[in-house]
């Protein structure tokens, strides 16, 4: 039998967790962004807020690395899983930010299914982040972020054929299509997230 020595420090998974909240934060913001009646420049605003916290938990994490001795998974894996967190998010406030500066005229209502899948994988990441302690109950997870990717998938491919269905005027179409494939890159992400986090487990076993 293998016998490794786990540190007793969880300020690791602290941060982890830390991160997976700011991911809750910035899912909920992206569903307000899509609201008829939101202050978009208010939302766009606490997006970048939120945003910058969540890259301050991504560098304390990395600080930590760097001055820890024994971490409690190997670092690279670490190092993956923080810069993995902090992508989804940076992909989250981009899709603010464009729908902001792009001023979008009409925002297609299946955008919306596309940031339900979001806000499911950010639920399901938050809860997932204080099990890494035990690496316990974490199969489910990235089974369940996996089949969010593909409905997402889905989605996108849907969301595609009704933007090039004849309904949008060019320019609007070049909008919303950047806006699109964002939002399909931060599922993608939080399937990479999830992968990782798939890996560090089987590695730990």
């Amino acid at each position: 039998m293998r016998l490794r020595f786990r540190p007793v420090d969880t300020t690791f998974y602290d941060h982890f967790t830390q991160s997976a909240q700011h991911l809750l934060t910035g899912a909920a913001l992206l569903a307000e962004m899509l609201s008829a009646t939101a202050d978009k420049a208010d939302v766009a605003r606490r997006m970048r807020d939120a945003e910058h916290a969540a890259d301050e938990t991504t560098h304390e994490i990395v600080r930590k690395v760097n001055s820890t001795f024994v971490t409690p998974f190997d670092r690279e894996d670490i190092y993956h899983l923080g810069s993995g967190l902090d992508d989804v998010m940076d992909l989250m406030d981009e899709v603010v930010d464009m729908i902001l500066v792009y001023e979008v005229a009409e925002i297609p209502a299946e955008l919306s299914d596309q940031v339900d899948v979001l806000q499911r994988c950010a639920e399901l990441t938050a809860e997932a982040m204080p099990r890494l302690q035990s690496m316990r109950s974490l199969e489910e997870y990235w089974i369940e972020i996996n089949r969010l990717e593909n409905q997402g998938d889905k989605n996108h491919r849907r969301i595609l054929a009704k933007l090039f269905s004849g309904q949008y005027k060019a320019m609007e179409v070049l909008k919303l299509k950047d806006i699109v494939e964002s939002l399909e890159a931060a599922i993608d992400a939080f399937e990479k997230v999830a992968n990782t986090v798939e890996q560090i487990a089987v590695k730990e076993s």
